[in-house]
């Protein structure tokens, strides 16, 4: 069974425009603009929390990034963080009922994972982390493949290639090194592509990603480093993890960094679609920082309320994504009530479809862990495979 995520991808930019290398040096004071601890770092914003537009100097060259964004491309992405939250709503309620044995929710994430979703071509190239559901949809990956993962009964379940969507990662961090080694690739072929590696506040604290920004800014890969800051890693704020504001890290590598509102999808699709930019043209790596919130767990294991105030998770509920464009849409008259019933109904036949594909999963064959460990085979896996066999035929039935 397919989930379909049928909102258009927007045809890729040509990469030497006066737009793209004005934005380029407009950005330059937000990347380098040195921050004390306490100050308040800029940040880009095309949306306020109400829905309003935000028009003024210091965000004009961002704002021309999506200055092509129609009212029917502002639907498109409504729709596709709705359908996005449904899926990931349903996904939790299926691992509470026993059908999945983990699972890490997006919630309140969507404007940054659907933003910088759609701001990628098709030959450009994702590293996720575990928990980008929205980039995925974006990338037309069937969402139950997501879920047969966390169901135990794939390693994966789709081919990286079809949709240039890396398989999810656990071990935090390391698919940053993965994502600049591939972008050094796709430079030294001389691809009109860029790369786009996510992870999370926590993991930019790992040696991991600090040697992918070593790597990525020596040999001036093209590559986006997309770090959505929902604001704990697991129990530990940022304010624990840091001296200062995260994307200006990225200047003791050299090379730019930005802060962007990761609730404002409007505001993430322009400022991707800038970085993306950037390294088609070689002029090397970019941190975004996309400035968001967790509003539910880490994962299902967790338990935020142990280590959250509700006052601080009460804030952030005032500047939901989605509700945030349902405003512009509304008082812009993008759209009426009839478009938001509409989807209703379509996310909730989405979450119908999802639970019974689920359910309906087989189990696996209990020799597949054998396959593809090494493309020719090993004498070793062979050893063990059958030592497995025979275990298992030890119990009565053979099973």
């Amino acid at each position: 069974m397919t989930v379909e995520s049928t909102a258009a991808r927007k045809p890729r930019r040509s990469s030497g425009t006066k737009r793209a290398a004005g934005a380029a040096s407009a950005a330059k004071p937000a990347a380098a603009t040195a921050q004390t601890q306490d100050a308040e770092p800029q940040l880009v914003q095309l949306l306020t929390p109400q829905g309003d537009r935000v028009d003024n100097a210091e965000n004009a060259e961002f704002a021309s990034f999506v200055a092509d964004i129609t009212t029917e491309d502002l639907r498109g992405l409504y729709r596709d963080m709705v359908m996005t939250r449904r899926f990931d709503g349903e996904a939790t309620a299926l691992q509470r009922q026993g059908e999945l044995g983990l699972w890490a929710s997006l919630l309140g994430q969507e404007a940054a994972q659907i933003g910088s979703g759609r701001a990628l071509n098709d030959v450009d190239y994702v590293f996720p982390t575990y928990r980008e559901h929205g980039v995925a949809w974006c990338r037309g990956v069937d969402p139950t493949n997501l879920l047969g993962m966390f169901r135990g009964v794939n390693h994966g379940g789709w081919d990286p290639n079809t949709n240039n969507f890396h398989l999810y990662t656990i071990v935090i961090g390391s698919q940053t090194l993965h994502a600049t080694g591939y972008a050094m690739g796709v430079a030294k072929d001389g691809a009109d592509a860029a790369v786009i590696a996510y992870f999370g506040d926590g993991a930019s604290s790992q040696g991991d990603v600090m040697e992918a920004f070593n790597f990525s800014a020596v040999y001036n890969s093209p590559v986006v480093f997309f770090c959505q800051n929902n604001q704990w890693a697991i129990s530990e704020p940022t304010e624990r993890q840091m001296r200062v504001p995260l994307y200006q890290r990225a200047q003791g590598f050299g090379f730019p960094g930005v802060r962007v509102d990761g609730n404002d999808v409007l505001a993430c699709l322009a400022v991707t679609r800038w970085a993306l930019d950037r390294a088609r043209r070689g002029e090397g790596p970019t941190l975004v920082e996309a400035f968001t919130y967790r509003m539910g767990a880490h994962t299902t294991s967790d338990d935020p309320t142990k280590y959250r105030r509700d006052e601080e998770t009460a804030a952030w509920e005032s500047k939901d994504p989605i509700q945030r464009l349902k405003a512009h849409l509304l008082a812009t008259g993008g759209a009426d009530e009839a478009f938001f019933e509409e989807l209703e109904a379509e996310s909730e036949a989405m979450g119908k479809r999802v639970r019974e594909a689920v359910r309906a999963m087989p189990d696996p064959d209990t020799m597949a862990i054998f396959e593809n460990v090494y493309a020719d085979g090993h004498a070793l896996v062979d050893e063990e495979r059958a030592q497995f066999a025979a275990y298992l035929a030890s119990f009565e039935g053979g099973e």
